[in-house]
């Protein structure tokens, strides 16, 4: 009776076998080498020629307490970005602007007008978050942030009903990516040289038919910081020149250099 059976047996632990190297195997790898169609999709959604003209609710988490507020928001690739907060009552009280050569601050309460490098340091004293300029408008703007750095390798998998797409740079930094089915981003991880994560993304809120997230969460490595963005209105439009993003002294106030 057993040498009969034995043939069945074997083919029982040959698929037991084939089950468990899959279990085991992980995510199956759908490319290498190169992005994926999708993630050049989300890369062009909005062109240099084009810019962000939003109003949003603002919600920062710091270690000091929690600040909610209303702003303006007007942001064009790859780091030109305006910000104005908008009070319950009266004018704005808080004007920044920022190029890839200057930020600039301007509180009119105070009388104060600031001006220096347009770095993460600078931003972090106005807005109580760290993060470079050019990847905060690039996640405003509902996409994802460049790596710094040459040579940069991709690696796609499915993971679960989601496509995830691991970047990595020769600089060492690396992100991961995760589109939806639709083609929509839904998460991003960030990670410095030495391999930590200095802070994730998620993308919520898509309305049918628009290409933007109508909530972004951004969510620093310390588990305190957080910012939360939901937009009350949202478009796209052509830019036209970018005197928008400059933001002159006014008269008879000293410049307070940050540098």
């Amino acid at each position: 009776m057993s040498d009969r059976y034995f043939p069945c047996k074997q083919i029982m632990m040959v698929l037991l076998w084939s089950a468990l190297t899959c279990a085991c195997a992980g995510n199956i790898v759908v490319g290498t080498g190169k992005p994926p169609d999708s993630l050049k999709v989300i890369s062009g959604m909005v062109q240099e020629t084009e810019r962000i003209i939003a109003t949003a609710q603002i919600d920062l988490m710091t270690a000091q307490g929690h600040y909610p507020v209303s702003a303006a928001l007007i942001l064009q690739k790859p780091s030109y970005f305006r910000m104005e907060i908008i009070p319950v009552i009266g004018t704005p009280d808080f004007f920044l602007a920022s190029t890839p050569d200057d930020l600039r601050v301007y509180i009119p309460s105070r009388g104060e007008f600031y001006s220096g490098k347009p770095s993460a340091e600078n931003l972090g004293r106005f807005l109580s978050w760290t993060m470079n300029v050019e990847d905060m408008v690039m996640i405003f703007s509902g996409t994802y942030p460049p790596l710094t750095g040459e040579n940069t390798s991709y690696e796609s998998y499915m993971e679960g009903q989601m496509l995830r797409v691991d970047m990595k740079a020769s600089s060492g930094y690396s992100q991961m990516i995760w589109i939806a089915q639709d083609g929509r981003i839904i998460k991003l991880v960030r990670n410095g040289s030495d391999g930590r994560e200095i802070y994730s993304v998620q993308y919520e809120g898509y309305e049918p038919g628009s290409p933007f997230a109508g909530k972004i969460i951004v969510k620093m490595a310390d588990d305190v910081t957080s910012i939360s963005v939901r937009f009350t209105d949202i478009k796209k439009e052509k830019a036209t020149d970018l005197s928008i993003f400059e933001l002159p002294a006014p008269a008879g106030i000293k410049t307070i250099k940050l540098d």
